[in-house]
């Protein structure tokens, strides 16, 4: 995942930059700004085999900060994970790839874009962590990507079949990306 998302993402910033140093030189403050960031707040994580959940979500709203700059109105966001949860254990890059994966497949297609919804609860037994997307909805090419195909290796890897990754429709329109871990186990990686 790390190796996914780091260098187009990367790439794309810089040369988003580098644009807007000679058109809109204070977007481009901005920009640079808001991806020193994203840069503080993901490298560590990327090196470390484990994280909270609530720095996977600081990464995920520095991503879309970065991403803000580049989209405009298009791009509206909306975190709705308790306090509570933000300490719990969670896998490293798997929300990160769930976001990249909401503004790439679901708002840049839609003229108008969208919104991303993060939220997290706790049941029973699951931490359930979902990104909502009001873009383009579930195509053919939804669910059989690299990303996820990485994010559904790395649960098994960890959780056998006790964790799982699912997509469903954002109803009227949209993704909802949906990754559940066992509660007991996540807490035992830590």
């Amino acid at each position: 995942l790390e190796a996914q998302v780091e260098p187009h993402f990367i790439f794309n910033t810089l040369a988003n930059i580098r644009g807007l140093a000679r058109t809109e030189p204070p977007r481009a403050r901005r920009m640079a700004g808001r991806f020193a960031t994203y840069l503080r707040a993901s490298l560590p994580q990327m090196r470390g085999p484990a994280a909270t959940l609530g720095r996977e979500v600081g990464l995920a709203c520095a991503y879309l900060d970065v991403q803000q700059v580049r989209m405009g109105r298009r791009l509206s966001w909306v975190v709705d994970v308790p306090a509570t949860l933000r300490t719990h254990p969670y896998p490293p890059m798997m929300l990160i790839s769930l976001v990249e994966n909401a503004i790439k497949h679901g708002l840049n297609p839609v003229i108008d874009g969208g919104t991303i919804r993060i939220g997290a609860r706790a049941d029973v037994q699951d931490l359930v962590v979902s990104v909502a997307d009001t873009g383009g909805g579930l195509t053919r090419a939804k669910g059989s990507g690299v990303g996820l195909s990485n994010i559904r290796a790395r649960l098994t890897a960890m959780h056998g079949n006790a964790a799982r990754l699912s997509l469903a429709a954002n109803v009227p329109h949209g993704v909802v990306a949906t990754i559940e871990v066992p509660l007991a186990a996540s807490a035992r990686a830590a």
